[in-house]
Parts: C-alpha cells; structure tokens; sequence
C-alpha cells in the first residue's frame, strides 16, 4: 500500500450520498441507538496524493457476524469499554461486499484506499452517562486500533453536529498507525476539494 500525505477529491459530490446517508441516521438514532453510517474508499494514489474515484456502502454486519460479536466481546469491549458491548455502535463491513468492492476497484485500475464513518455530536445526544465523552472529526482510539487493523492509508470521519438549530458535517482524514507501533497514532491528512463551478 502507498504512502499517503493527503486525500484529493475531484467531484466533492462523491461525498453527498454519504452525507445524506449519513444525515438520515442521525435523525433516526436514540440515545439507546446510535447512528452509524460508513462506506469504502475506492481510488488511487499518485505522489502521495490519495485521489477518491468512488464511494461505495457496504451492509454492516456487526450485529450478527460471530466473527464480529466475537472480536467485539473478546478484544474491543474489554479495552475501549461496556458501550462497545452495544451492538449499534461500530461497523464490521460484510466480507462479500468488502470482496465485491476490492473486485470492482481492481477491474478499474484503482485500489481500495479505506473508508469513510459517521462520528455524530453524542455529547448532546447520547444517553446521560456518555455525555462526557466529547466525539469529533478526531479518531477515538477504537477508530485507531481499527485503522491500524485494516492498514488502509485513507480513514476519514465526517462528524455531523447541531449548531444554530442547523445540521453541519466536518470532515478529517487520518492515516493508519503502523500495525508494528502499538502506541502510534493516526496522523492527519490534508483533505483537497475541487471547487463546484
């Protein structure tokens, strides 16, 4: 996989169906249900300039998988905490759509970069007793120990949060810690949309 200094999006409008998407979890969700929304990144990279050609959903399989409940009860609950045990917080792509995705880059020329997840304002929103945890466009360190997992040179957050009465998104872009350097963080990326005209 390349190394990546920053993310490039030609079309800002590969982003609108997850911002849609995404906007319509949050509308949905419960202090009991979280939104969650996330989709895979598909493109290449050139001079250390990850350049986005598609966003593409997958089905989150984290309710049922028992290779997901597994790994959840196992390794995420015991070291991020009991509201990981939630099985509405946190993705686990279905293996078939993640095949189908690689496939489908691969037949373009392009590569799977990495993904693209919903972090919302859960500080308002959330159940009394999380109201400390204070979310962002920032990696928790969860969505650090699942960059490093995957390895993928592109992991953006779109975090969506209530302001003046209105709904808006900021995005950040993280690299993947080396699976090697247990303690190392996601470093950030510069992010580059191409102005609508």
């Amino acid at each position: 996989m390349s190394t990546v200094g920053s993310v490039a999006f030609a079309d800002p409008a590969l982003l609108d169906a997850f911002i849609e998407a995404a906007t319509g979890e949050y509308a949905a969700c419960t202090p009991q249900e979280p939104p969650r929304c996330w989709a895979l990144l598909l493109g290449s990279v050139e001079d250390g300039v990850a350049h986005v050609h598609r966003v593409r959903f997958a089905r989150n399989v984290r309710d049922d998988s028992p290779v997901a409940l597994d790994e959840f009860a196992e390794n995420i609950v015991p070291c991020f905490g009991a509201a990981y045990a939630n099985t509405r917080r946190g993705y686990w792509c279905d293996s078939t759509d993640l095949l189908a995705a690689t496939r489908e880059a691969e037949s373009a020329g392009l590569e799977l970069l990495g993904s693209v997840h919903l972090h919302p304002d859960w500080h308002r929103i959330g159940p009394p007793h999380e109201r400390g945890l204070r979310i962002s466009q920032h990696p928790t360190p969860m969505d650090a120990y699942l960059f490093r997992n995957t390895g993928w040179p592109v992991n953006i957050i779109c975090y969506l949060s209530e302001l003046d009465d209105r709904l808006h998104h900021t995005m950040a872009a993280w690299s993947s810690p080396a699976y090697d350097e247990p303690g190392a963080s996601p470093a950030q990326l510069t992010i580059h949309m191409a102005v609508r005209v």
